[in-house]
């Protein structure tokens, strides 16, 4: 039986964070499936096709590295897709505190479910996802904050 994490998330951009819990997250399980879900709280800078795109310019050579949309609740989509752990990253206490709340219930709903924490390396412990769209918006430096390759993206959307 194949081990299957899934490591859901806006992605909106992915950032080196997010790659770091990627590439700490491939080397234990069969399959790590990269789902991008609907969060109607964050206003989106970047449509699901355009953040599908970003994550497989950098995965798409790594076959146990899959990208996917879905909608509900993450820990359906988890049956869906028989992934037994749920995969988040933590950046400082207050992430901490969110996902506890969060893994406590899916818990309750899931609990052949198991959440695991990681955290990104320290140089990239500090981006989140909407400090990187306002240096997108103001046309910044995108060189410490995301790979090489999805900024070779945003700079054709966004002809920055």
């Amino acid at each position: 039986m194949k081990k299957i994490a899934l490591y859901p998330g806006s992605f909106d951009p992915i950032t080196l964070g997010h790659i770091d819990i990627v590439l700490e997250t491939v080397k234990l399980f069969d399959k790590v499936v990269i789902g991008i879900g609907d969060n109607n709280s964050k206003n989106q800078l970047f449509n699901k096709k355009e953040r599908i795109k970003f994550i497989n310019s950098i995965f798409s050579k790594n076959k146990n590295i899959i990208v996917e949309s879905y909608s509900g609740l993450t820990i359906d989509f988890c049956k869906e897709i028989n992934a037994k752990f749920i995969v988040r990253g933590i950046r400082d206490i207050y992430d901490f505190e969110y996902e506890k709340k969060i893994s406590t219930i899916n818990k309750k709903i899931k609990n052949d479910v198991t959440t695991l924490f990681f955290f990104p390396k320290l140089e990239h412990s500090s981006i989140s996802s909407s400090l990187v769209k306002e240096i997108i918006k103001n046309g910044g430096d995108l060189d410490m904050f995301l790979h090489s390759e999805v900024i070779k993206l945003v700079h054709q959307i966004y002809k920055v």
